[in-house]
């Protein structure tokens, strides 16, 4: 039980390092722009995060995920990272959040 409450945890830490990244053409964070898919914790505090970029020729495609991996990696806990770009799906607009939305005056 403690090992769930702690990936949890983690797991909300991550997010917190998350919503610090910026799309540079968009004035939102990745993670309310919901570029992010997944971020899985295991027991050895090993993680992966599952994300997508809003077009496969997004200027920085190159940078973005390796911005990622370096941010959360700076976390104590975490012994490593890996992150992998899909494009299934494919990103669109409802994937962000109202307050993304609201941010860019979609709402």
């Amino acid at each position: 039980m403690s090992e769930t409450q702690d990936t949890s945890a983690l797991g909300e830490k991550i997010v917190k390092v998350l919503k610090t990244i910026f799309d540079p053409e968009i004035p939102v964070d990745i993670y309310e722009l919901g570029l992010i898919y997944d971020v899985l914790v295991n027991e050895d505090n090993e993680v992966r995060i599952l994300m997508t970029l809003t077009s496969p020729n997004c200027p920085v495609a190159e940078t973005l995920p390796v911005e990622v991996e370096e941010k959360v990696k700076s976390l104590d806990e975490i012994k490593d990272v890996e992150v992998e770009i899909t494009f299934d799906p494919p990103w669109t607009q409802d994937l962000m959040s109202e307050e993304a939305k609201l941010e860019l005056g979609l709402l």
